[in-house]
């Protein structure tokens, strides 16, 4: 990712469910600013895509579920990723699931993303072209 070039931008990087609060359909409020990153846009959406179903116990959302999220946020936003865009994307998916495996591994809590992540790594990283 480090070696795609793209330009930063701001963005939150904490996307998980209960950090966002929704009135109807819409965002009404983004909590847990200290994750604030500069970051590529496609890191940021995709570290998105893979966190943002977390609303227990974090974990991956599963690969379908990232698809579609990075499909939706790409039709909103009026612009298709660029190959290189997609492939940082998809690699940025496995960071907050790598993080909390991390920590569920440290305090011995059950391996939720552990779990995921052994049964997803290979898939994304392959879509990361890594």
């Amino acid at each position: 990712m480090l070696a795609a070039g793209l330009p930063c931008v701001l963005g939150h990087a904490d996307f998980e469910a209960q950090n966002r609060r929704w009135h109807g359909r819409e965002i009404w409020a983004v909590h847990d600013w200290d994750s604030l990153a500069w970051q590529p846009e496609a890191a940021l959406v995709g570290a998105a895509s893979g966190a943002f179903a977390s609303a227990g116990p974090p974990t991956l959302a599963p690969i379908e579920s990232s698809e579609a999220f990075l499909t939706a946020y790409q039709d909103v936003r009026g612009r298709v990723f660029t190959a290189e865009e997609q492939e940082v994307a998809w690699a940025a998916g496995l960071w907050t699931a790598a993080h909390n495996a991390r920590w569920e591994a440290l305090h011995g809590d059950i391996p939720v993303s552990g779990d995921a992540l052994r049964a997803q790594a290979a898939e994304r990283l392959h879509r990361a072209n890594a």
